[in-house]
């Protein structure tokens, strides 16, 4: 049988990537070399082109300078999220740092340069810790002109209108409370301005420019619980809607009087488009997930990150023009080459008050009875998606054998505003029951076997699966948790300042609701925890500290529990370098299948239904 590193893509990529202006180059960011460095390759085919990269930084963000021979980039050290901005000639020579200060977040603008590539626009915290502020930055002079947020807002530098007069922004207060400022740059007193106020409150998440200035693309909830495609008119100060699927539109892209969208339908995307208003027709593309889309200026094709769960993220070239879909990269691993990948279900279950939860079921080939593994999004705000999860790893599981099971509970993205909202400063409670309500429904299934079941997630997904384990009276097998919480008061109080307002309004004031807080916590019910553990954790990691994996290690452990606990000395939340990657997911393979398949042979009756 294939081992895990068999299953393994070639390589993996970040949610980013950049057309270059004359549309001939796709600038992206991959971890082929090892880290994730900066790439490019002809839309035409052909072979890519390393531009930059460090041994120690991982390139995040992207965007070409308006004459097209140089690209800026922010990358972070280790994954401690202090992002520093760069500049390098598209050849790859020049390499300079353009940003000053201290470490801090940054983060480029979508569109960060006006016409003339002089000015670049980005948002950073190195005035205040606890603030996100609008940088406009001369490149010229090195003059920075500073625009700073209101109390608990924080900004989001968008992009600069093609005439370079203003600068579009998002107000950030939580996932499901952002609105749209604008600055009038050509006002030297100007100060950012809230444009979508008078419409109400929710989702204003604003996107591309128009060409001529006259306005910007957006998506909102404004009109149902689903994020609909909007176009906002200046001059009319008003908001009209372009799509409105009873789905989210997620990404949106516009060049040339063609706009092109993707709708995240179940959890797979489907593409639409209009040219001048009027629909127009696509190519087919593979089932998957659309995680990043560029449109050639010239509106001749679209350049897409797609991932499926028959087939790893890729490259892949849209043309509108030719009506074709090819790719323009491979990553398929060696497994895939000889064994067919397995697609999930997608299934739902009842939960309590007449909800049902949605969720995708892998089923391995053969009868069973098959272990199961419950597997838990992070987020929680995010969706399990029929993606090629874990560098292979979900694959590598189902050819030993075991099940998995990928709810998307209370707190998913996907299902509208108010099944989102559900999880806000109750972590533990609801989220918990509906993953209860996932393990009965397995016990309805002939082929599962729930003697078996281990249960699995990273960040909130951690702290999710260690809450299984402690609160969930089942004859649970076996846990990961991967930079996991274990205590909610600690997580809030060490979060970065400028989620001050994000933590209140998800997980919790600490400062108010530290006795629930406390309540919900796994280390508080951490004498419940008796199946063996496998936890990881970055050193670096400024979402979920280290000291969050250390309080749950120590209580286990004093008890006499199986812990097994790897420290990456170099990551952050997550993982950035392709060998601590591949060592981890290897090592949580192995784990599993002692504690889900091999222990068969010492057991029998663990085949045994009930």
């Amino acid at each position: 049988m294939p081992g895990f590193l068999d299953f393994v893509p070639e390589q993996r990529f970040q949610p980013t990537l950049a057309l270059s202006p004359d549309g001939r180059l796709v600038a992206y960011s991959s971890h082929v070399s090892g880290h994730y460095d900066l790439w490019v390759v002809p839309v035409a085919g052909g072979e890519p082109r390393r531009v930059a990269g460090f041994d120690d930084r991982t390139v995040r963000q992207i965007a070409w300078t308006p004459s097209g021979d140089q690209l800026v980039f922010t990358a972070d050290e280790n994954g401690d999220e202090q992002f520093r901005l760069y500049l390098v000639a598209q050849d790859g020579s020049d390499l300079s740092e353009i940003s000053s200060g201290p470490d801090c977040q940054r983060f480029l603008a979508g569109s960060p340069f006006d016409p003339t590539g002089r000015f670049l626009a980005y948002t950073a915290n190195d005035r205040d810790p606890g603030a996100q502020d609008l940088i406009v930055h001369d490149l010229e002079t090195g003059d920075l002109r500073r625009f700073t947020p209101p109390e608990g807002v924080v900004f989001e530098a968008v992009g600069l209108s093609p005439d370079g007069r203003w600068l579009l922004s998002t107000g950030f207060r939580s996932n499901t409370d952002l609105a749209v400022y604008l600055t009038d740059l050509s006002d030297p007193d100007a100060e950012p301005v809230c444009v979508t106020s008078a419409i109400g409150e929710g989702v204003f998440d604003p996107g591309v420019w128009a060409a001529d200035s006259s306005g910007f693309h957006l998506l909102t909830d404004h009109w149902s619980e689903f994020t609909a495609a909007a176009f906002y008119d200046l001059a009319t100060e008003t908001m009209r809607p372009i799509a409105r699927p009873n789905w989210d539109v997620e990404v949106l892209n516009a060049a040339a009087g063609v706009r092109i969208w993707s709708v995240n339908e179940g959890g797979s995307s489907r593409l639409h488009a209009d040219r001048d208003g009027s629909p127009i027709a696509l190519p087919d593309i593979p089932p998957g997930v659309i995680s990043a889309l560029s449109l050639a200026p010239d509106a001749s094709f679209a350049v897409v990150l797609i991932n499926s769960a028959a087939r790893p993220a890729e490259l892949a070239v849209l043309d509108l023009a030719r009506h074709e879909f090819r790719y323009l990269t491979d990553t398929r691993p060696p497994a895939l080459h000889v064994i067919d990948p397995i697609a999930p279900e997608l299934i739902t279950y009842p939960a309590r008050d007449g909800r049902d939860v949605h969720a995708l079921l892998y089923r391995p080939d053969g009868p069973g009875p098959h272990p199961v593994l419950l597997s838990i999004h992070g987020g929680p705000e995010s969706q399990e998606r029929p993606i090629y999860a874990r560098s292979g790893l979900y694959q590598h599981l189902l050819h030993q054998g075991i099940a998995i099971l990928a709810p998307n509970f209370a707190g998913s993205t996907g299902y509208g505003t108010a099944h989102q909202k559900l999880i806000y400063c109750d972590w533990g409670g609801i989220d918990l029951d509906d993953l209860d309500h996932g393990v009965q429904y397995l016990h309805t299934l002939d082929w599962a076997d729930p003697n078996r079941l281990a249960v699995m997630g990273a960040s909130y997904g951690g702290f999710a699966a260690l809450s299984c384990l402690a609160r969930l009276p089942y004859p649970w097998a076996a846990g990961v948790s991967m930079c996991g919480p274990s205590n909610l008061l600690t997580l809030a109080k060490a979060s970065p300042p400028t989620w001050k307002t994000f933590v209140a309004t998800v997980l919790g004031d600490p400062d108010t609701r530290a006795e629930q807080l406390l309540a919900r916590s796994p280390v508080t019910h951490a004498d419940g925890i008796n199946a063996p553990l496998f936890v990881l954790q970055g050193a670096h990691d400024p979402r979920v500290p280290q000291a969050e994996s250390d309080q749950i290690v120590a209580r286990l452990r004093e008890r006499g529990v199986e812990v097994r606990y790897d420290i990456y000395p170099d990551e952050g939340h997550g993982f950035t370098n392709r060998a601590n990657e591949l060592t981890a997911y290897e090592a949580i393979s192995s784990f599993l299948y002692t504690h889900l398949v091999a222990v068969t042979a010492d057991r029998p009756e663990a085949l045994q239904v009930s």
